[in-house]
């Protein structure tokens, strides 16, 4: 195959050819081995204004610290516990985008990990990030900006904003090692969709045979894509440039009702139908009132003045309203209908469940 060619002519129909409520490939779909990876590390904040640790409970900043004084000659006597307020341990990690190159630099995030109550105004000290397999690809180091802020009175009250033990250092690690990869290596490509869907699937792989022919692009499954692809690296940019501009209509996501227990969030998707059901809702409130009565004796007498408690309980039934759903209901009726009878989020969570164990909600209902 051609691909100077056809690079050309592929840059020139994506230009005329968009079809209705398309989406294009780099929205939907990534290319396999193009990934950023995770570094983490472990350092040291100083010149903090009396916000580090207290070292008597976290006694692993103190072995840092000796540790460090030590390769700079400093030799601190074994009798001797520093109590230090200016200094706090830290994890420091960062993503390592795809492709990233000795001397670039990348933003890090510092928290603490012992008992610091802020890091305001620190400074990480010079710190390895490792990757999963223990080399060192960045080294990290710098002033730390903070959003958020505490102040603690001597009576143990205090005001925090936001979250004072965690800061960001732009740019504050320079890459030091570059990630291997082999994205020139096979003489083909991998998309993988980011939902999996076979419909999906299926576009996208017509839609790249109709531009660059058959049989170049094959599905693998709901999630992959394999797309023959020049083996030279600049070709292979401009290939998978003009690739992610395709525009193919993803197939439709499935019917789901995903509801969220702990917010009481319910949303319904545009798929979700139910066929003909009847349903009655009413509400049930019971106030219960607690009081103090006072028995007075009658005057003459032997007895005796007595709180008694009196409880009052209240039932209130609210009056039941029924609607029909008809076949073929769809999401605005749905919600529609639910309004009507002034259904709360949890009242909408028995009904759509009472529907799905009736048969009649022809969705995937999700409690999360």
């Amino acid at each position: 195959m051609n691909f100077s060619k056809l690079l050309v002519t592929l840059t020139i129909a994506t230009v005329f050819v968009v079809p209705a409520q398309a989406e294009r490939v780099k929205d939907l779909a990534s290319v396999a081995g193009v990934r950023g990876n995770q570094l983490v590390g472990y350092g040291l904040v100083v010149g903090l204004d009396g916000t580090g640790d207290q070292t008597s409970q976290a006694p692993f900043t103190i072995q840092s610290i000796r540790n460090m004084l030590a390769k700079f000659g400093v030799t601190i006597p074994a009798n001797v516990n520093p109590q230090l307020k200016n200094v706090a341990a830290v994890t420091v990690r960062a993503d390592l985008p795809a492709f990233s190159k000795p001397g670039q630099t990348i933003d890090i995030t510092v928290d603490s990990i012992g008992n610091a109550t802020s890091l305001r105004g620190g400074s990480l000290l010079m710190t390895p990030l490792r990757g999963i397999d223990g080399e060192v690809y960045a080294i990290g180091q710098g002033s730390l900006v903070v959003s958020g802020f505490g102040v603690q009175g001597r009576d143990g009250s205090r005001v925090s904003l936001n979250v004072p033990s965690s800061g960001r250092v732009p740019n504050g690690a320079s890459v030091e090692r570059a990630v291997p990869s082999n994205f020139a290596s096979e003489p083909y490509v991998t998309l993988n969709l980011n939902t999996p869907d076979f419909t999906t699937a299926a576009r996208l792989t017509d839609g790249i045979n109709k531009m660059l022919g058959p049989d170049t692009a094959r599905a693998i499954d709901a999630v992959s894509v394999r797309v023959q692809a020049p083996t030279d690296a600049s070709q292979r940019i401009s290939y998978l440039s003009t690739l992610e501009a395709i525009e193919i209509q993803p197939g439709e996501a499935p019917a789901r009702v995903i509801v969220n227990s702990r917010t009481g969030t319910v949303v319904i998707g545009s798929a979700v139908r139910v066929t003909p059901a009847a349903v009655a809702h009413g509400s049930l409130s019971v106030t219960i009132t607690e009081r103090n009565d006072v028995s007075q004796p009658n005057a003459f007498s032997d007895g005796q003045t007595v709180v008694t408690p009196r409880s009052d309980i209240k039932v209130d039934q609210g009056a039941a309203r029924m609607f029909v759903f008809n076949a073929g209901v769809n999401l605005d009726e749905i919600v529609r209908a639910v309004n009507q009878v002034g259904a709360a989020p949890g009242d909408l969570v028995a009904i759509l469940e009472a529907l799905k164990e009736a048969g009649a909600l022809r969705a995937e209902l999700i409690v999360i």
